[in-house]
């Protein structure tokens, strides 16, 4: 029975979930919300459970395809039901799971209204996301990609703030005419791979220079979008302001990272010649992400947009650390990845906390936390510190490790991403300087009651999981070493 699970794991690591939410919509209204609740954590649980089998029977020596799945789906077009992880979406698929529980404990008693349909979003997107990261065939890999976008839009347009409906729209819209060019790319290449979806074969197909380049720039622009890459970025702020705590989490912790993964999985192995030549172009708006967002980070008022600001700088560091074509850089682009789902996500959840006692999110609204939340206070300092990329957190191993690789290709590079660094602390300890110390001006915030025993275990398993990768990194980066190595090879090899 355990090998045919194992065999068939991805497989149920993105039903299982999907299965959970469609279970938790039939239980009704919100009368039943706490069965709707238990259902979506015994289900966000065990799926986190099943995940660390990936990771317990990963093999690291190698960089092809593990648990794999293939079936055919639809014949005639050579469409197949083709699963495999490699190490870098093993990582990120043991991220989802992990999140998605973090997310369902978060909204436990803040989300009062419409429970069940707010649980089963989670987790049908959790399933999704999970297809993702674990689809081998270029069509199975959009559907997921596209469903994706079905239940954040609702989480965004229905449990959103005020401005929910023009946010979730501009999101939407956004992300889907970046996809569309994407389908275009994937059906040429389908054609010039002799009529196949698989991603492997894209992989080994020839392409002129100039197929490159329009392919790359098909791709780019879907990826970017999601990463959000400067100038297509003005979506995320809008998103992250008006989605729910819950919904942020998972959109600053996951979605963008399927952007970067794109670059890994299409991009850069599709097209080597084209990555390689407008990289300069990738490196460029990188920088620019880097250093501009950071300044506008500045001089944010509203909490979640200094966050999501930030977010949008330290995926800066992400698709500079892919586009130098260094071992290490790609691989602290890969760890920042990790690194940034954990402390973003824990930032999120920082704000909602005050957000659900003192319903604003202005940083003017507060001043001297500390003398009312002692506790909360330490999780917000050590999780912001660790947004600065103090050494010892893991901020700082993957945004060390892909300065360390810039250098190596050119050392201006490395010194405008060093900038980020000085920059990000600005912006971080000014808005702590400003919530969290001083005098209590605002007198609500005298009446403010200290985190409760669920916000302790959400924002503890974040702090130790932030400490742990940044103390001991290893486990994170054995597993991804084989396939770095591979795809860097793969990338250099020309096309022509």
């Amino acid at each position: 029975m355990m090998s045919n699970m194992t065999s068939n794991i991805l497989s149920i690591l993105i039903w299982l979930p999907i299965l959970g939410g469609i279970l938790i919509l039939s239980t009704g209204g919100d009368r039943s919300a706490q069965l709707a609740r238990k259902i979506a954590l015994g289900f966000s649980a065990g799926t986190f459970l099943l995940s660390l089998s990936l990771y317990a029977d990963f093999d690291m020596t190698t960089a092809s395809m593990q648990f794999v799945e293939r079936h055919m789906w639809i014949e005639n077009l050579h469409i197949q039901y083709f699963l495999g992880v490699d190490g870098i979406s093993m990582p990120l698929i043991i991220l989802t799971t992990l999140l998605t529980i973090i997310v369902v404990i978060a909204g436990w008693e803040v989300i009062t209204k419409r429970v069940a349909q707010y649980m089963a979003s989670f987790l049908i997107m959790e399933g999704l996301m999970i297809g993702v990261f674990s689809s081998m065939d270029a069509i199975l890999f959009y559907l997921f990609w596209e469903a994706m976008l079905i239940p954040m839009f609702l989480i965004i347009g229905v449990w959103g703030g005020s401005n929910r409906v023009y946010a979730a729209i501009k999101f939407f819209l956004y992300t889907l005419i970046g996809s569309l060019l994407m389908l275009v790319a994937i059906i040429y290449l389908y054609f010039a791979s002799d009529h196949s979806f698989d991603i492997a074969s894209f992989h080994a197909t020839p392409l002129t220079y100039t197929t490159q380049v329009l392919i790359f720039l098909a791709f780019f622009a879907a990826f970017a979008v999601k990463v959000p890459m400067f100038p297509v970025h003005t979506w995320l702020p809008d998103a992250h302001v008006e989605a729910p705590t819950g919904g942020s989490v998972i959109l600053a912790a996951i979605t963008l990272k399927m952007g970067a993964y794109g670059f890994l999985r299409f991009s850069i192995p599709i097209t080597p010649d084209a990555s390689s030549e407008l990289a300069i172009w990738v490196i460029g708006l990188s920088l620019i992400a880097v250093v501009y967002i950071a300044l506008v980070a500045l001089v944010q008022r509203d909490m979640k947009k200094l966050i999501a600001y930030s977010s949008i700088s330290h995926m800066g560091f992400v698709t500079l650390g892919f586009f130098i074509f260094d071992t290490q850089g790609m691989e602290g682009a890969i760890v920042q990845m990790i690194s940034h789902g954990f402390i973003s996500g824990a930032l999120f959840l920082c704000v909602g906390v005050l957000y659900d006692r003192m319903h604003s999110r202005e940083i003017d609204s507060y001043g001297g936390v500390v003398n009312a939340m002692p506790v909360f206070s330490v999780f917000l300092v050590f999780f912001a510190m660790s947004n600065a990329g103090l050494p010892g957190t893991s901020g700082f191993v993957g945004e060390f490790l892909v300065i360390l690789g810039s250098f190596r290709v050119n050392g201006w590079y490395a010194a405008v991403a060093g900038l980020t660094l000085v920059l990000g602390a600005a912006y971080t300890l000014w808005m702590i300087k400003r919530v969290v110390y001083g005098e209590i001006t605002n007198e609500k915030v005298k009446t403010l009651v200290d985190v409760n025993g669920r916000e302790k275990l959400v924002l503890g398993v974040l702090a130790v999981c932030v400490l742990g990768l940044g103390i001991y990194p290893l486990p994170l980066l054995e597993v991804m070493h084989s396939t770095v190595e591979n795809l860097l090879q793969h990338a250099a090899a020309s096309k022509l």
